[in-house]
Order: structure tokens, then C-alpha cells, then sequence
């Protein structure tokens, strides 16, 4: 085996996904500390003095203590090279999670043991669903009082359609809490109150053969329950088949703290034992194998402005094969031109780190002096490839903005084309009004505040903003001059910056209807 080969064959990326507060952050950093990363775990949600999460680095995510752009975080652990890609949990931050998950080969489900499965968790699933991704479910705030584990994984396998098979098993909750049973080792990880805090904890082991030892570290009411438990479990439960995890139709799971550090070694270690080196990616007419010589790689983000030190715009490339060569000379496919990637970069938040050299399984942030777009490849000039562009999302909100001081237009133009490349907003604008104002169609209304600030804080440009009861939008297929069409009052025809016309609806009846109303005009949902 080639070094590249060894190098490939040792990389694990993978995302964090989960509704917000199930603790996706805090095992984040747990991971991060155990793979020395950082020292000392931070906090998204204490005061302002209190240290915030390493992957929360744009000001208005430490404001509210929600994770709003997707971070990349890479880190060495046991010899493997891990790529965590964290998503915003949020549901108005959906698309920027649906774009990551294309760059990710496995996804970890965060999901919060008093909550079980809530809405942006069911989302964020069939995401994983419709690309065959494996999933690796873990059950956090054991240590706080919890839904029956059972109703838990039943809850798990009815929703989504998967099979679920416990890799642990939790021994109480709450303050009843005494730890978790290792179904592989066969041991009781016992959890006392001296973990509290920890940054780094090492479980009391004791094999379940020895009955005195375990009753007391549990106590015998707690050991009888769990004896049943694996006695129901070993004889009832789903065999393990590692074919049908990485098939993503059997999903393990682990129960564990992610705040209070017990379970998460445990985790980690059989998460990247059970896990894929980097999958096979599909082109229009191909298959690229990563472990091939020729590099390729796909934009699937665009971030301008990560940091008040760093004024800059930066592609985000998941390397899908071979080895990645700084200032080695490449193809932008949709730009059909060569390029040079200087100062590659990876990230740790808004830490940086030029890199030489990266390999498939990696991300990799380039400058971007705006020609690149989400979905773009980049690959060898000897082999050239195209990977299948990324979906977007069709807005759900529209609001008009306009700049405050008619002197910054310059400002207001920029900040809004540059925010909208990223693909978190879509721009349109009404026939012949130019840029004095413009439409902004988003998946969830969050979205708007977070173009408000930026526009203020990173563009110095205020804007006014009026909210539209418009709700659906429709690409009008083919040379129909919308000006002819018949449409009512609170129907508003718009176009996109590439020249599309589209109309804005504020219902679903309203598509029918007009659609009868012209016969032989031809909608669709998405741009061609």
C-alpha cells in the first residue's frame, strides 16, 4: 500500500447532526479533548465572561448560543485523522446542514434521552436516508432524568424505518445514574460523582461476572434491572451486521453525558472502529474511487468574513480522491479554466493552518476571489470529472430589504451578492427596479437576522426590511414573457440574478389556478 493509500485509508469525516440543545456542541468538544485539540471545553451558553464553544466562532452564534454556520474541525486521535463536520441545529439553518451531509461519509445523531426524536431531528434523517449515509445515534443526558431506553430505540426504529442496536446500555438516570454497560466488553463502566466536571474521566471497569463488585458499584435494585435488560437484549434484539450500518439501514447506539464526559471515549473508539474510510463518489456518468492517484474534490460551502482578522471569502472542498498539492496546477470544471490553490488552508473554527498537502476524506478551505459557486469541482487536468451539483432548498419566506443610507449602495450591493453565493439566502428583484432594493427568499426566518447583522457588522450598511406573505416560489420554464401572463394581485412576478423569471405565491392554490388561468405556461420547483 501507497503512502497516499495509508494516509486516505486512515481518515474518518463525519458530521454532528441534531435538534438544538440535545448536546451536539458539547460532545463536539469532548471529541476535541480527547484528541488534544483543546485543553479546556468551552461553554455556548454562559455568561459573557464564560468560554464559548470551539466551534461557535461568528459573534451572533455566541449572542445566542445556537450554532448557525457549519464548522469544519480536523483533529488526530489513536492514528486515525478525523474531519468533523458541525452543523447548525437549528431548522432555519437546514440547507447549510443538507449541503454539509453531502460532504460527510457518516453522520453521528445527537438526541437528547428526556426528548427523543424532535422535528429538525426527523429533517435532518431523511437527509442521511436519501444518500444511503450511515448513521451512528447517541443518546445524550443520561445523568438527567430520561425516557425509558426502550420506548427510545422503539421510538427510533418506527420514525425512521432503521434497525437499532444498543452498543451500551444506560444503568439508571438522573441522580439514579450509575453508569453504562459495555455490551461488547461485557462491563459495567460504573459513574461516580467525582466525573462531575471532568474534562477527562476514566470509568471504574468491572466485569458483569462479578455480582459482587457490580451490586456495589450499583446496588442490587439496579442490578437485578440491568441483568434483565441484557438477558432481553442478547435474546431479543437485532443481530449486529456491520454491512447493514455502513448500508445505513442499522443504526448503533450509545447512551452516554456528553456534558458531564462519561461515555464518550467509549463512544469515539467504536464509532472510528465501526466507521468507513472515504466512499466512492458519484459523477454525471462515473464512479471516483479515493484511493486513485488523480485528485478531485467539490465545493459544498462558501463562508465570506469568517473573522474580524481575516476579510476574506473562503470555498470550502471536500477531497474526494487522491492527494491535494499546494500550488500544484488543477481544473475548475464549471469555470473551464486552470487554477492554482494558493494557501490551502484547514481549519480549526476560525483557527487556521496553511497546509502542503491534504488527501480524500479532507476539507480544505481556498480563497476565494468569487468564482466559485456551491457544487463546483475541481480535479487533475489529465482526468477530468464532474461531480452532480447540490440541491438547493426553495425559500419558505420572502422579505424585501432596502438600503437605510442611499450613499452606501456600493456596500449593500456587495454584502448582499457576496452573502447570497454562499447559498443560505436566494436574491431576486422585481423587472427593471435594479439594486435600490431586493427580494430575499430563505428557508427559516432566522435567516433574516443573520443577513441583517452581517450586512451591519461586516458591510457597515443598515438596511430596513418589510416581511411578504408570499410563501412558494416557481421557475417559469421556457421563453413565456411573464408580462403576459394573467396573475392576481398577490401574486409577484420576480427575476434571479442569472436572468430566470419566477413568480412568488402566497399558496399553494394559487400555482393551480394560475396555471389554468394560462394555458401551456410550464412551472417547476427548481432551477434548471
Amino acid at each position: 500500500m501507497s503512502d497516499m493509500q495509508k494516509e486516505i485509508e486512515r481518515r474518518r469525516t463525519f458530521a454532528i447532526i441534531s435538534h438544538p440543545d440535545a448536546g451536539k456542541t458539547t460532545l463536539t468538544e469532548k471529541f476535541l479533548l480527547y484528541g488534544g485539540a483543546i485543553q479546556l471545553a468551552g461553554s455556548v451558553k454562559g455568561k459573557a465572561a464564560a468560554r464559548h464553544a470551539v466551534s461557535d466562532w461568528m459573534e451572533l452564534e455566541k449572542q445566542r448560543g445556537i450554532s448557525i454556520t457549519s464548522s469544519v474541525l480536523q483533529f488526530e486521535y489513536e492514528g486515525f485523522c478525523i474531519n468533523i463536520l458541525d452543523t447548525p441545529g437549528h431548522q432555519d439553518f437546514s440547507e447549510d446542514t443538507y449541503r454539509t451531509l453531502m460532504a460527510a461519509d457518516s453522520a453521528v445523531m445527537v438526541i437528547d434521552g428526556a426528548k427523543g426524536i424532535e422535528p429538525q431531528t426527523r429533517k435532518l434523517f431523511r437527509i442521511c436516508a436519501m444518500r444511503h449515509i450511515p448513521i451512528f445515534t447517541f443518546i445524550n443526558k443520561c445523568d438527567r432524568d430520561t425516557r425509558s431506553p426502550y420506548d427510545l430505540l422503539e421510538e427510533l426504529e418506527s420514525e425512521f424505518g432503521i434497525g437499532t442496536y444498543p452498543m451500551n446500555w444506560p444503568i439508571g438516570s438522573g441522580s439514579d445514574f450509575k453508569g453504562i454497560y459495555d455490551r461488547d466488553e461485557k462491563k459495567v463502566l460504573a459513574y461516580q460523582d467525582f466525573h462531575k466536571g471532568a474534562n477527562r474521566i476514566h470509568a471504574l471497569e468491572c466485569p458483569i461476572g462479578e455480582t459482587e463488585a457490580v451490586t456495589e458499584l450499583i446496588g442490587q435494585r439496579l442490578f437485578d434491572t440491568l441483568s434483565e435488560d441484557v438477558e432481553l437484549l442478547d435474546g431479543a434484539g437485532y443481530e449486529f451486521d456491520l454491512a447493514q450500518v455502513r448500508r445505513g439501514a442499522l443504526s448503533p447506539v450509545y447512551f452516554g453525558s456528553a456534558l458531564m464526559n462519561f461515555g464518550v471515549e467509549q463512544f469515539l473508539e467504536s464509532f472510528l472502529r465501526l466507521t468507513t474510510p472515504p466512499l466512492p463518489r458519484e459523477t454525471a456518468d462515473d464512479i471516483v474511487d479515493p484511493f486513485e492517484d488523480h485528485f478531485s474534490a467539490f465545493v459544498f460551502k462558501i463562508q465570506a468574513n469568517m473573522n474580524k482578522a481575516h476579510r476574506d471569502r473562503i470555498a470550502f472542498m471536500r477531497i474526494c480522491s487522491g492527494k491535494f498539492e499546494r500550488n500544484a496546477e488543477y481544473f475548475h470544471v464549471q469555470g473551464n479554466k486552470s487554477l492554482r490553490l494558493a494557501q490551502p488552508q484547514q481549519m480549526m473554527a476560525e483557527s487556521r493552518e496553511v497546509v502542503d498537502e491534504a488527501y480524500a476524506g479532507d476539507i480544505i478551505g481556498v480563497f476565494d476571489p468569487g468564482i466559485y459557486s456551491i457544487g463546483d469541482t475541481i480535479c487533475d487536468k489529465s482526468r477530468k470529472v464532474c461531480f452532480e451539483g447540490i440541491p438547493t432548498f426553495a425559500p419558505e419566506h420572502f422579505a424585501m430589504f432596502e438600503r437605510v443610507d442611499t450613499m452606501k449602495r456600493k456596500q449593500f450591493e456587495t454584502g448582499i451578492r457576496q452573502i447570497a453565493q454562499e447559498g443560505a439566502i436566494q436574491i431576486f428583484h422585481e423587472p427593471n427596479s435594479g439594486l435600490e432594493s431586493v427580494i430575499v427568499g430563505v428557508v427559516g426566518t432566522l435567516q433574516f437576522d443573520v443577513l441583517e447583522y452581517r450586512l451591519r457588522t461586516e458591510y457597515s450598511t443598515e438596511v430596513r426590511r418589510r416581511d411578504l406573505p408570499q410563501e412558494h416560489v416557481r421557475w417559469i420554464v421556457g421563453d413565456t414573457d411573464p408580462s403576459t401572463l394573467e396573475l392576481t394581485r398577490d401574486t409577484r412576478w420576480v427575476q434571479d440574478f442569472k436572468g430566470n423569471n419566477l413568480l412568488l405565491f402566497t399558496g399553494e392554490w394559487l400555482v393551480a389556478w394560475t396555471q389554468k388561468q394560462n394555458p401551456g405556461l410550464e412551472l417547476a420547483e427548481f432551477s434548471r
